[in-house]
Formats: structure tokens, sequence, C-alpha cells
């Protein structure tokens, strides 16, 4: 637990400081008082975590977790588990969502084999190979993994945040993982003390008479896995996914670098709720890029306090509401860098006063 709790020791609270500073000088540029909205409130939170007026964003990286789950074995998802490995290859070929809306928006691309049940060897230094385990246990038959794999899969997303710190600016989080909004809504509904009934959604297009079954298996397995919701670790173990492990430890990762973190939907939310339990503070690096389709989701961002940037109707994961949100990041700091003061551009600051 050495890395985690080191990781946790070095993350602080962004800058009150910078974000005052920001603030007002974003009230000598030429606009009506915060006529920007919301970006300009993004363009304060970036100020706050770089701790300058001037945050550096151009550097992008998706960190695409991957990892398979026992809990399909309950017929909880309407795509069977082979798929999982078969987008890898879509990943590693450039063609699946994530490479198409990513590289549309500067973002790379690095998908990390968390816990994929099948050898992915053969793609090399394609992808990075942090395999844990051939998949999680069906957590409806008992824990998911061992609370040393939990451990270890946070840790591992530690090191791959950091691994990349020195050429990332913003980070964003995506997932792979078919039957992975299974453990996501057993995260949620332990963390929120609410029934499953109110977390669970289609996922990757379950039909609407078989969500049902979903949820009464979800919660058979809190009941028989009894998770503590003082304890994240045991959580993520008993009910959880080695790729929501992963994004758990990107984040935590990220904040630690004092850098932010684009947090997708549903799946990265879980991993999101499971980083928060863990370094509270960690939270003030998160931007929620989307509101997911997934009923859940509302609920993650009311525990998070996190009102996301855009509405689109995803729910694909992959990290691809993550990507669409990394230009809203430059338009925040574009507007610190580039438009002018009242006095730069010799405008009377009272012609333009709403």
């Amino acid at each position: 637990m050495g890395l985690l709790l080191e990781t946790i020791g070095k993350i602080v609270p962004v800058s009150e400081d910078w974000r005052r500073k920001a603030s007002d000088y974003i009230l000598t540029l030429t606009m009506p008082p915060w006529a920007l909205g919301r970006l300009l409130d993004l363009a304060v939170d970036l100020a706050g975590m770089r701790e300058t007026l001037y945050p550096e964003i151009s550097r992008k990286r998706i960190l695409l977790f991957a990892g398979d789950h026992g809990i399909t074995e309950e017929n909880v998802s309407p795509s069977p588990k082979e798929v999982t490995a078969q987008m890898i290859g879509n990943f590693v070929s450039g063609h699946a969502g994530i490479n198409v809306l990513g590289g549309r928006n500067g973002a790379e691309i690095s998908v990390i084999d968390m816990g994929v049940d099948a050898d992915l060897s053969h793609y090399g230094d394609q992808i990075l190979h942090r395999k844990i385990r051939y998949g999680t246990a069906n957590f409806a038959k008992g824990p998911a993994m061992s609370y040393n794999e939990a451990l270890a899969s946070i840790e591992i997303g530690i090191r791959t945040a950091l691994e990349f710190g020195d050429t990332t600016d913003v980070f964003g989080t995506g997932d792979m993982g078919i039957g992975n909004t299974s453990p996501s809504s057993a995260i949620l509904s332990v963390f929120r003390h609410c029934s499953v009934a109110e977390t669970v959604g289609m996922g990757a297009g379950l039909a609407t008479e078989r969500i049902a079954h979903k949820i009464a298996v979800i919660e058979r397995g809190i009941a028989l896995n009894q998770p503590d919701y003082n304890d994240p670790l045991d959580v993520l173990s008993k009910v959880g996914g080695l790729e929501i492990g992963g994004i758990a430890g990107a984040i935590l990762g990220a904040a630690s670098l004092r850098k932010p973190v684009l947090v997708d939907g549903f799946i990265s939310g879980a991993g999101a709720l499971i980083a928060s339990k863990l370094c509270p503070v960690c939270v003030d690096y998160m931007i929620f890029a989307h509101r997911s389709a997934e009923p859940g989701h509302v609920w993650m961002s009311e525990l998070l306090q996190k009102e996301p940037l855009l509405d689109l109707g995803f729910r694909l994961g992959e990290g691809t509401g993550a990507a669409m949100a990394m230009p809203l990041l430059d338009a925040a700091a574009a507007v610190l860098k580039d438009m002018a003061t009242f006095q730069s551009a010799a405008v009377t600051q009272s012609e333009v006063q709403i």
C-alpha cells in the first residue's frame, strides 16, 4: 500500500489564491462580467489546479483501462464477454469510437490491459500489459477479487498516470469491459446507501424486460458480499472491477501531479467515487466531462458535487465523453491567454457592461 499512501500524501487542494487571481483577471477582459458563463468557471478551475493564469493544456491523453467481469455469467449484458478482447483489436487498429473522437480532439490514446480474459501478448507495445488476473470473479457468488488485487489495480492506475505525467497536461479516463455497468451500479448503491433499482440502466443496450433481472443479480451480490462502505478497497474488491480500480488510481495520480482529469461517464464515475473515498481532496482535480445516459450517473455527479460539461446522451464509454470535452478546456485556457483586457484594447469598460 506504499504507493497509494505516498500518492495520497502528495495531493493538496487547488490553489484558492490562483483561483482568485484568475477571477479578478477575467473581470478585466473585454466582455460583460462572466459573459462566457461556465467556460470562465472552467478557466478558474484550471488556473487553480495549475497555479498559473496561463495553464498549458495542449498535451492530452486518454487512459483507457480494460478488464472483464465474471458477473456476465449472470446474463446481465446483451454482449458476450469476448467482445472486450475484440474491442482491444479495434482500439489498436484505430477505428473505435474513442480513436475517432480522441484523434479529432487531439488526444493520445493509451490502452491498458488490467484484466481482459484473453491473452493479448500479440499486441506487443501497442497496448500496456498490466494484467492482474484474467477477469474478475462473479460477484453474485463471492468477491470479485482479493483485497490485494484491488489495491494492485489502483496502484497500477497511479503508476500509469505518473508514467505519462511529463508528457501530459490533461488526462481523460476511459474504460472497456463487457458487463462493467453492473459493478459500477453496485459501487454507487453501496456509497449512496440507495436501492440498486435507482442506479441501474440499460448499459450496452439491455432489453427493458431484462433490467429487473440485472437489478436482482446486483442486489444478491451486495447482500452476499456485504461490502464495507467505509473501506473503498473493500467495496472495490467485493463488487468492483479491475478497470474501475485503474481509473481510480489514474485520478489519484493525476491529482498528485496537480493536473486536471476529465472523468468520462458511468464507469469512470465509479472509479471517481472510489478515488474520492480514498482521498476526498482529489475531487478538486476532477472535471466531469459529460452526463451519461445511464440513470445512475446523475447520482455520481451529485455525490461528487460536479456539474458535467456536456449532455449529449452518450453511453459508449471508452473515454469518448472525455474526448469531446477536451476542446472546452482549450477554449477556457485560450480566453485567459489570448483575450484582450479593457486596458490593452483601449476599450472603455463601462461601454461593454451589462
